[in-house]
């Protein structure tokens, strides 16, 4: 599902080249679950950017269900991203003027599907069928965490990215949130792969890559 060939990412900062990802190469199989670990500054969240396509590396090559990404422009890169990609992220990005429903509504929309009936089902399956015509203020961390997991899986992702998805949760509500990735990745196929500074997070997926300097330093199955 993912392949990446030595990866390299790099940014000016003041006058200086700042070598952010260094040589990063692996293989992820379909219906897998992996947690990119590693302390703050490593390299994560730029890895998780370059998988998705939603930015290019400096060097290197990522495939995306058999796609190349590094071969595609930003439209491209874009409508495959609409088509086999959804995503979590740590600060939700819900639309604050659009109640629950309407915002898983939005994806499925911009494809042509009809919408409510699906996204009324993904939020029922994340316990909130109670909540459908509230808005994000009107919710707790969790339920907008779980609303954007409902938005993300609308679409039949082949793969999911979640970028630190617990990150704004108290323990409590992010080890339900972790849950419910861990049973729809299960239950759909998707292809899950997860950035997380705690280890113990990091611990329930199948997989870990643990960064550190931009560099892999470890790669263990569970």
């Amino acid at each position: 599902m993912i392949r990446c060939e030595r990866l390299t990412q790099t940014y000016a900062s003041g006058g200086r080249e700042l070598v952010v990802l260094k040589d990063i190469s692996f293989e992820l199989a379909a219906g897998g679950f992996l947690a990119i670990s590693g302390p703050s500054g490593s390299g994560k969240s730029t890895l998780l950017g370059l998988l998705a396509g939603l930015d290019q590396p400096r060097s290197g090559r990522v495939w995306l269900d058999g796609d190349e990404l590094t071969h595609l422009n930003e439209d491209a890169r874009a409508r495959l991203r609409g088509q086999k990609v959804g995503f979590v992220f740590q600060s939700f990005q819900l639309i604050p003027t659009l109640t629950a429903l309407e915002n898983v509504m939005v994806p499925l929309e911009l494809r042509g599907e009809a919408a409510a009936e699906r996204a009324e089902a993904l939020l029922s399956r994340v316990g909130l069928a109670d909540r459908l015509h509230h808005y994000p203020a009107q919710l707790s961390g969790g339920e907008q965490q779980r609303v954007a997991i409902a938005r993300a899986f609308g679409i039949r992702p082949r793969a999911l990215f979640a970028d630190e998805p617990t990150g704004n949760l108290d323990a409590a509500t992010g080890a339900t949130v972790i849950d419910l990735l861990v049973e729809l990745n299960r239950e759909a196929g998707a292809t899950l792969v997860l950035v997380t500074h705690d280890p113990e997070l990091a611990a329930r997926a199948r997989r870990v890559i643990r960064l550190a300097g931009g560099e892999v330093v470890s790669d263990s199955a569970a």
